[in-house]
């Protein structure tokens, strides 16, 4: 087979799981208009059409669903034979990809992905971050990288950072104009940055002393669907914003914020790294992982025990 045609099936078969040639040019690398090129290429050689397209949607024809039917386990059958050969090499070789959010890829970015990128060179990690979960299978990635209550059970999870703590944080100019909270109920006469969650609901914000559990839905004139910027904004004095302790802590040791309610914070049990359990893990995704074990110890989730018998 031709490097050509290889290059057409994988983008026949990358258009067919993602239904969208953008998605799958971001996939594979290429420019939509070049994705579309190659098969556009191969059904004119075939003489059949592959997919139905309309300007909303990408759907398999039924000649498109019979050619994928054969074409897609002969494609993984040659993609676990390359990770095959790629064991018997002294260092991996090849691409991984993870999606997370933007807080989670912000936290594994130092200690995980540019030190894997240190002692790998020839390995490259594709990063992608966004708010929604995502299967991670049927959009083409290696692995994700989510709170561990945000993990599918089916997923094999490995402990990828410590602990999450979430506090309040204000500025000292909102504290001079305004007063500090001293117990949960009193945010209600604050100004709050309040978090939109990805679903569209508005985000409760959880406190915890002793066996005492209160959840408040803040009022405040901003609200925003990112924690960067609602950093931002605390930091330029409009409200309060209730969020991840590592996010704030340079901003806190400087001064410029100031954390409050401190005897009420929650947190989480942290990162978990996770990937599907049936799958063949490629030499460089087993380079990571193993990474992960070594930064966080032999920490492990109950998800990673279960599935390794233990």
């Amino acid at each position: 087979m031709t490097r050509a045609g290889l290059i057409e099936l994988n983008a026949v078969v990358a258009v067919a799981t993602h239904r969208s040639f953008r998605k799958a040019a971001a996939e594979l690398g290429v420019s939509p208009s070049a994705l579309s090129h190659a098969v556009a290429s191969l059904e004119k050689r075939m003489g059949v059409r592959l997919f139905n397209r309309t300007t909303r949607s990408v759907t398999p024809s039924e000649a498109g669903e019979q050619f994928l039917s054969r074409v897609s386990p002969a494609l993984s059958e040659i993609r676990d034979a390359m990770t095959g050969v790629n064991e018997f090499r002294d260092t991996p070789v090849g691409t991984i990809r993870l999606n997370a959010s933007e807080a989670a890829a912000q936290m594994v970015l130092e200690p995980l992905v540019l030190e894997f990128l240190r002692r790998y060179p020839d390995m490259r990690v594709d990063l992608v971050t966004e708010g929604r979960l995502v299967d991670v299978v049927a959009e083409g990635f290696d692995a994700g990288i989510r709170q561990a209550e945000f993990v599918p059970l089916d997923m094999v999870a490995v402990v990828c950072s410590p602990p999450i703590r979430y506090v309040v944080v204000g500025s000292p100019r909102y504290f001079l104009e305004h007063g500090e909270p001293l117990h949960p109920n009193d945010l209600r006469g604050h100004r709050c940055i309040r978090n939109r969650l990805p679903s569209g609901a508005l985000y409760r914000w959880e406190f915890q002393q002793g066996e005492e559990t209160i959840a408040i839905d803040p009022s405040g004139p901003l609200t925003l669907d990112n924690y960067n910027l609602r950093i931002s904004a605390a930091l330029q004095g409009a409200g309060l914003t209730w969020v991840n302790a590592w996010a704030v802590s340079p901003h806190v040791a400087s001064g410029q914020l100031i954390p409050v309610l401190q005897s009420w914070s929650t947190s989480s049990p942290g990162l978990r790294l996770y990937y599907p359990s049936q799958r063949n893990v490629p030499a460089g995704m087993k380079a990571f992982i193993a990474l992960v074990r070594e930064v966080y110890g032999s920490a492990r989730s109950e998800q990673e025990a279960l599935a390794s018998g233990l």
